[in-house]
């Protein structure tokens, strides 16, 4: 196997899963912030639940359905909610759909948040479906007794924790600061300055900030104990090896030369690699589209199916989530695309 491959593939698991990290962390943050407060708010309504997932959706690259895994996993939103962010994203092929065909990604973005909020209502119609829950109670954000004094902007303490810091402050303060600055100079990220550079800063700061402003408690029961120690060597795993084998795959068959055929073996197939947990695959659709050989219907097909990056963490933490989510997914694609291919569009 090519070596470049293996290191390519490790630097992808590696940002991947840090960004996973980052948006845990945060989530951690705000809700130790609100004492809870917000997350009960969003539990005690599935149907809000729906709306925000479908939002979260729509938001181009990954951080969207990141955040929903990390809710869904620690209970706050349900399956129903989970299921229709995952029908929303179209993970990293946004961005290539909005570079290369603006007018078409705005339409197909519409259609898909539409029929994700749709199958999200439908799916809470059926409560042993939405309220499917792999997550036992200990997968709840943890609230402890001293918590009230765990996050703090006073900037006295602040000061006296970084005159003599924790080996955990000092090593998490300097992979942040490490990391902002290979993204301000091009070595990590988007080489040229857009809004996925500018989001990754804001989100990196943001984090910055938390590390800075909470107690020793804070890191070592949140982003110790909880974040790193009990998701990081599982999601990178898991995202590392399914990248792998897809690599593989991808450098043994031309996936193009297969779409070339008949239109519903063209919707099976967009279906089938829809359902790879990975961005890149999918950007033969993109292509064929462009070039006019499939319908928006096909695409449409794929983006349903597909959510780049953003399940791997779901596959990581409950694999019978993932794939009772991809099932559900797959009968809406097969259901939309067949309607499209028949109606003509």
């Amino acid at each position: 196997m090519n070596l470049e491959i293996v290191i390519e593939v490790l630097q992808h698991a590696l940002m991947i899963t840090g960004f996973v990290m980052l948006v845990m962390l945060i989530i951690e943050f705000l809700n130790v912030q609100t004492r809870g407060n917000w997350s009960k708010q969003l539990k005690a309504s599935p149907w809000i639940q729906v709306l925000i997932a479908g939002l979260l959706g729509i938001i181009p690259g990954c951080l969207g359905t990141f955040t929903a895994v990390s809710l869904f996993s620690h209970r706050l939103m349900n399956f129903a909610a989970l299921v229709t962010v995952m029908i929303a994203s179209s993970g990293d092929e946004a961005f290539v759909m909005l570079a290369i065909i603006p007018g078409s990604f705005l339409k197909i973005t519409f259609i898909i948040f539409g029929i994700a909020i749709l199958t999200g209502l439908l799916l809470n119609l059926m409560p042993r479906i939405a309220n499917f829950q792999p997550f036992g109670p200990n997968h709840k954000f943890s609230l402890h007794q001293s918590e009230e004094d765990s996050v703090s902007l006073d900037r006295t303490r602040i000061f006296d924790q970084f005159k003599k810091p924790s080996l955990l402050r000092a090593l998490s303060s300097g992979v942040v600061i490490s990391v902002l600055v290979l993204i301000f100079i091009g070595i990590i990220g988007p080489e040229e300055w857009n809004w996925i550079r500018i989001s990754l800063i804001l989100i990196l700061l943001f984090t910055l900030f938390i590390i800075i402003t909470t107690s020793g408690h804070f890191l070592e029961e949140h982003l110790w104990e909880h974040v790193i120690k009990k998701h990081f060597i599982k999601i990178f795993l898991w995202s590392f090896g399914a990248m792998l084998v897809i690599h593989i795959l991808e450098g043994r068959m031309d996936l193009a030369d297969w779409v070339q055929g008949n239109l519903h073996i063209v919707l099976i197939l967009a279906i089938i690699i829809g359902l790879i947990p990975e961005s890149g695959p999918h950007m033969v659709f993109i292509s064929l589209f462009v070039a006019g050989t499939i319908p928006l219907s096909v695409l449409i097909v794929n983006s349903i199916v597909q959510d780049g990056h953003g399940s791997l963490p779901l596959l990581a933490e409950s694999k019978k989530s993932f794939f009772l989510m991809k099932f559900i997914n797959m009968v809406m694609a097969l259901f939309i695309g067949l309607i499209g291919i028949y109606s003509g569009w």
